[in-house]
């Protein structure tokens, strides 16, 4: 097959006539690259199925049939996935190095003992996966482990296997030899996903692809490889922490707004069916710079504990720092503190940390990080049994927050007696049983809160 030179963007997959610095598309530097496209033949290019014969139908005229999803046998996986694996998907899993991809994806394989699955690595030999296998602790009879980097090969062995599912480990690792370009390059990660999609389609087998990650936190690869799947994976934490999170940022068969969270150990990753009782810690009675904020990832209600430090600023400028929060955010909260409550903050350092190494993008726990950031420069501790929820607006209101009723149950579940929420939201007192009852406080602004916590 002949092929010929073209220059694409890695960041955006523009294609471009001729060598620049700069994308003209996305603007981004230094990511024009030199690749080779196989010339489109006559017949055209080959399409999966029968679709290249198919007529048009009518909608009515189309026979429909209850898809019986894949127990993946891991609940938090099947939580973000929409209930299973949808047979024929093409799920894309994505991450920082050393985050647990690999390890969640033999992990889960290792658990369907009730199904004939196939690990194709790229990256590893098979005694390293051996390896890894028996430290997490299981050696099912039918998991196949395959060490190949050939395409074309991997589909011969899913076709004599016939596997209820298969893991390519990594996408970028793989090379097809319809294209002559090196592996890993854009021409193959492309024209890899895209021939795993006709094969997973026409085969009906479901593949899970392993993909890496840019230095700017992006899927490697151009944006048409999230285009091609079904389900685009991140699996996301800080090396450092042992929770990790996994998050839908696209799903065609269900919910982007699930999120499953597992917590990283020797043997491998265990999954956290309640966090809340693991991301707070009972030793912060009597500290100051501490509040509980009630959160809600998804659909799922999360009680987080913030922490805020404010202390003189060293330097001429002062520090503003953030993890786990949205910076630009804390210094919108910080101007409101200062113009609406009185707080002067201009010339001393304020520094936010969401305990547990999680990061919440949740607008609800703005109350929680002024309150934390009052109960800091004042040195004075919160109650340990108060939580709060609440959106901060620029005029200093409290505004509504989505799903309260769920914050205030989670609350009431794990023993807090008063929780702090925007006036005007409606909710429902929650039932109380064993002298478990909460308190539920409206309050309309930021300053009403405060009078509330520091009486």
């Amino acid at each position: 097959m002949k092929s010929n030179l073209q220059y694409e963007c890695t960041s955006c997959g523009a294609k471009v006539p001729q060598m620049l610095g700069r994308c003209p598309v996305c603007g981004e530097w230094g990511t024009i690259v030199e690749t080779t496209a196989p010339e489109v033949t006559k017949k055209g290019v080959a399409s999966f199925g029968n679709r290249g014969t198919s007529a048009p139908k009518r909608l009515h005229e189309i026979a429909t049939q209850q898809e019986t999803r894949i127990d993946m046998c891991c609940g938090e996986l099947n939580r973000v996935l929409g209930g299973g694996l949808v047979p024929g998907s093409l799920v894309l899993l994505g991450g920082e190095p050393g985050i647990g991809k690999s390890t969640l994806a033999l992990q889960v394989l290792m658990q369907m003992t009730d199904r004939k699955t196939l690990y194709a690595s790229g990256e590893e030999s098979e005694r390293q996966l051996k390896l890894r296998a028996e430290r997490l602790a299981g050696n099912p009879d039918n998991l196949y482990i395959v060490s190949e980097t050939s395409l074309e090969r991997i589909f011969e062995h899913a076709k004599q296997l016939q596997p209820d599912i298969v893991v390519v480990d990594s996408i970028q690792t793989i090379g097809t030899e319809a294209i002559e370009s090196s592996i890993g390059s854009l021409s193959q990660v492309r024209e890899c996903a895209a021939r795993i999609l006709e094969f997973a389609k026409s085969e009906n087998i479901p593949f899970l692809i392993v993909g890496h990650i840019t230095k700017d936190g992006s899927l490697a690869g151009p944006k048409v490889l999230e285009h091609i799947v079904d389900t685009v994976l991140q699996f996301e934490g800080d090396q450092h922490y042992m929770y990790r999170i996994l998050r839908a940022q696209k799903n065609r068969f269900g919910s982007t707004s699930e999120l499953g969270i597992f917590e990283m150990r020797q043997d491998g990753l265990r999954e956290v069916s309640n966090p809340s009782e693991l991301l707070l810690s009972s030793n912060h009675d009597g500290l100051s710079g501490i509040a509980i904020a009630a959160a809600v990832e998804g659909v799922r209600p999360l009680l987080i504990e913030v922490q805020a430090l404010v202390s003189s600023a060293v330097y001429g400028t002062p520090q503003r720092s953030s993890t786990g929060f949205d910076g630009r955010r804390l210094n919108m909260l910080l101007a409101v503190l200062e113009k609406r409550v009185g707080f002067k903050l201009a010339l001393k350092d304020v520094f936010i940390n969401i305990a547990g190494g999680l990061r919440v993008n949740d607008p609800a726990i703005d109350l929680p990080v002024l309150a934390a950031v009052l109960s800091s420069n004042m040195d004075m501790a919160m109650d340990a049994e108060t939580c709060l929820t609440g959106e901060v607006g620029l005029a200093g209101e409290i505004r509504p927050v989505n799903r309260i009723d769920q914050r205030i149950q989670e609350a009431q579940k794990l023993g807090f007696k008063r929780i702090i929420i925007p006036a005007g939201q409606q909710y429902s007192q929650p039932p109380s049983d064993k002298g478990n009852a909460i308190e539920v406080v409206p309050v309309k602004k930021v300053a009403e809160a405060f009078r509330l916590l520091f009486k």
